[in-house]
């Protein structure tokens, strides 16, 4: 059996589902962005200002390439610009079942109202940059996917129930003579 790899966008379900998803399969749930804040000891907002984005994307590379080296199964929500990195693209497939959870502009902003930790919507004019990061992410996330998991207007507890169902059958294929 497989990890769980959640992609997607900011604000598109990854950790709420992650965690879910976690307690349903009663594996270990770890998210990137997390991990990385605890190893710095400040959030993704301060190593963005203090170390720069291009650091800060060395930091997750680096981390996944330890996750692929662990045994066990877990679900792994990804940062939104990790599948970004060429080189990051082929670890994530490796990891696990892929899963993007996909949103669409109006739902991101409305999860993301008053979030104010998020560097890449810093400045202004939000939702014209979620725009323009969904069109180059959307591609690369799909081209990952195993299975892509639209989240507008549905409740956290139907998406956990899409994304168990699929892995579930895929690991009993997987295990058939």
């Amino acid at each position: 059996m497989k990890n769980i790899v959640l992609i997607g966008y900011m604000g598109a379900g990854k950790s709420t589902v992650g965690i879910q998803l976690s307690d349903r399969f009663q594996i270990a749930f770890e998210d990137t962005d997390q991990v990385i804040e605890k190893r710095q000891n400040m959030e993704i907002s301060e190593i963005f200002e203090k170390y720069g984005e291009e650091s800060f994307r060395t930091m997750e590379t680096e981390l996944l390439a330890q996750m692929a080296e662990r045994k066990g199964r877990r679900v792994i929500a990804l940062g939104g610009g990790t599948p970004m990195r060429f080189e990051n693209r082929e670890r994530i497939k490796s990891l696990g079942t892929v899963i993007y959870l996909r949103a669409k502009p109006g739902t991101i902003m409305e999860r993301l109202s008053g979030d104010t930790s998020r560097p890449l919507l810093r400045g202004g004019g939000a939702r014209q940059k979620i725009e323009e990061m969904l069109k180059e992410r959307g591609p690369v996330y799909e081209s990952l996917s195993d299975l892509i998991v639209d989240t507008d207007g549905k409740a956290f507890e139907n998406i956990v129930d899409e994304i168990g169902g699929f892995y579930e059958a895929a690991c009993n294929k997987r295990t058939e003579p």
